[in-house]
């Protein structure tokens, strides 16, 4: 089943008792988030707010944010796509005659998958002036620097070669008319408005609210450069996604949106845009970027807003995330043949952990791929990424560092990438968009010089062993070992130094991994750990081992890998609601859930 836009998809999930309609009056400044993050948390139907204080439209939450509501946008299992895709290929590869027509079926959807032109669209059905005081427009979190539009679904066209992009900015509502544009460079609509201003023009925009979600799921993911996001979702939709002109721009837009705001982001013009609280779990920093001048706004009649809010995992854009890549993560084996699966953590902002398993056919196979990956599209803003063996679930933490245990060793298997790029949203290094890079190969090896030392105490020793460390230094709160391999330590201050300490301690020799976090993860969930270590350290600075030298130019690492994971000086405040809005929630609660 097909959508036209997002209204008709959330009367549909109201149809099949994955809706529920909040009838009273509920605030946008911060009442919204709590509302939706907690419905979230406890897994609840998606809502629609149909009372925003200071806004005659209804606000659709948390309309992704379950896997069965994923599929029914899809009408299959998103991994479904991928598999087909690839197993075509497979089939396809060598060309065989006759075989093209034999997979016609499959060949017209994928080549079929188009836009079409129509002449107007229900999108244009209200013509108004800009105005966005009108809109039901949040602020997520208490110290974000204004409110934000979250849902936007930019449409962009290069000025040298006219393709299209979309891609999901967030907008800081300065004013009526005027918002910032967080269009990275490392997207490929900020790569349009870098040649704009290479040609010193003012690159127009078509700001889209409430696409059907085959193209929201488009718009998201980590297509190769080049890749028409239009043309994908009317693959995975299986129909061509209708396109028309802009009312007041020269470019096409969805002829089915609820929203679009039109207008043109001039050069060389720079505004201070957030904080915003990110979906790596702390605000993002105020910084100058692009200005987005709205010239004119249309809508359909009865128009639904999207928001969405992001966070400390787990927020809505886990299944969004994990949607684009259990679809896209099969084709990573069409360049890389030894490459069985791979699998990016939500819990880490996907970009901060990723795991792929090789089947190694000669000795460093696995790390020349991963130096290959890492240099591909999206991929190359992964920060640390972890080698497992080819019948090795990427997916399962707990069994990914089981193979740290047995079969990483530092001298051979840590490679340090310093000095490159790293998403713009990542804080660790102090310096926007760069940053450095660490990959662990714990593929198994079929010869090695020296033994792969891991833990032999039996699991009395263990437990004894363990008590004995939070005397062991007075900075140390609590401990969590996990899979006789990572030692989580929780520390009140000074995370370096009990780091340090820790990764000579003879005692531990065996330990893999040790990382120190600050009191505000739970080291005990394994959502909150993988948050709380991954968000929270620099590669180059931050990794710490039992013995590190200089051997020429060349690094040597032995022992243990210690990482001091802990918040420092200089990065940006974690999330936290403000308590007064805590407790209006906690008060209004019943009142959100009645029919």
């Amino acid at each position: 089943m097909s959508f036209l836009a997002l209204g008709e998809f959330v009367r549909y999930l109201e149809s099949i008792g994955e809706l529920h309609r909040v009838k009273v009056e509920v605030d946008p400044r911060l009442e919204l988030t709590e509302i939706a993050t907690r419905a979230l948390k406890e897994q609840k139907p998606a809502l629609l707010f149909e009372n925003v204080r200071g806004s005659r439209y209804p606000v659709a939450m948390n309309v992704y944010a379950s896997e069965r509501r994923i599929e029914h946008a899809l009408g299959k299992h998103p991994q479904q796509f991928g598999e087909e895709l690839i197993s075509f290929f497979d089939r396809i590869t060598p060309p065989k005659p006759g075989m093209l027509w034999k997979e016609r079926r499959f060949v017209s959807r994928l080549f079929g998958a188009r836009a079409r032109r129509a002449s107007s669209g229900v999108a244009q059905q209200v013509v108004q002036a800009p105005n966005l005081d009108e809109l039901p427009i949040q602020v997520c979190w208490p110290k974000d620097g204004g409110r934000f539009v979250t849902m936007g679904q930019v449409f962009t066209y290069d000025p040298r070669d006219i393709k299209r992009n979309v891609g999901m900015y967030r907008l800081h509502v300065y004013d009526k008319q005027t918002t910032g544009m967080h269009i990275q460079i490392e997207r490929g609509g900020g790569v349009h408005y870098h040649h704009a201003e290479q040609q010193a023009k003012e690159l127009e925009a078509g700001v889209v609210l409430g696409t059907d979600p085959a193209l929201l799921i488009a718009t998201i993911s980590a297509l190769p450069e080049g890749i028409d996001e239009v043309m994908f979702a009317s693959f995975l939709r299986g129909q061509a996604i209708p396109l028309t002109r802009g009312k007041r721009i020269s470019i096409d837009v969805p002829a089915n949106a609820e929203f679009i705001l039109e207008g043109h982001i001039p050069p060389k013009e720079r505004r201070m845009e957030g904080p915003f609280g990110d979906h790596l779990g702390h605000y993002s920093k105020a910084a100058p970027f692009p200005v987005f001048h709205v010239r004119t706004v249309t809508q359909r009649n009865n128009p639904v807003y999207p928001a969405t809010v992001v966070g400390v995992p787990p927020m809505e854009d886990k299944y969004l995330g994990d949607t684009t890549q259990q679809i896209l993560g099969p084709l990573a084996r069409l360049i890389h043949k030894e490459v069985k699966s791979l699998w990016a953590y939500y819990e880490a902002g996907f970009h901060n952990l990723l795991v792929v398993s090789v089947e190694e056919r000669y000795r460093k196979e696995a790390m020349k791929t991963a130096l290959g990956l890492l240099g591909t599209g999206q991929l190359s803003l992964t920060k640390c990424l972890v080698l497992v063996s080819a019948d090795v679930n990427p997916h399962d933490w707990k069994a990914v560092l089981r193979e740290i245990r047995k079969n990483f060793v530092p001298h051979f298997d840590f490679v340090l990438l310093p000095k490159v790029p790293l998403d713009t949203l990542d804080f660790t290094s102090y310096k926007m968009e760069l940053g450095s890079k660490m990959i662990l190969d714990a593929t198994r090896k079929k010869s090695r010089d020296g033994d792969v030392s891991s833990v032999r105490m039996s699991s009395v020793q263990l437990k004894q062993q363990i008590e004995r460390l939070k005397s062991f230094d007075k900075r140390i709160s609590d401990l969590h070992f996990v899979e006789n391999t990572l030692l989580i330590v929780k520390v009140k201050s000074g995370g370096r130094q009990v780091i340090q300490k820790l990764v000579r301690k003879k005692e531990l020799e065996g330990i893999k991994l040790i990382a120190a976090v600050s009191e505000d993860v739970d080291i005990w969930d394994e959502e909150n750990y993988i948050w709380g270590i991954f968000c929270r350290f620099d590669c180059e600075r931050d990794v710490i081992f039992s013995e590190q030298k200089l051997i020429g130019i060349s690094p040597i690492y032995k022992g243990i890998l210690g990482i001091d994971a802990t918040w420092k000086k200089g990065y940006p405040d974690p999330l936290v609601m403000d308590e007064k809005i805590v407790k209006l929630v906690d008060n209004r609660w019943d009142e959100y859930w009645q029919s």
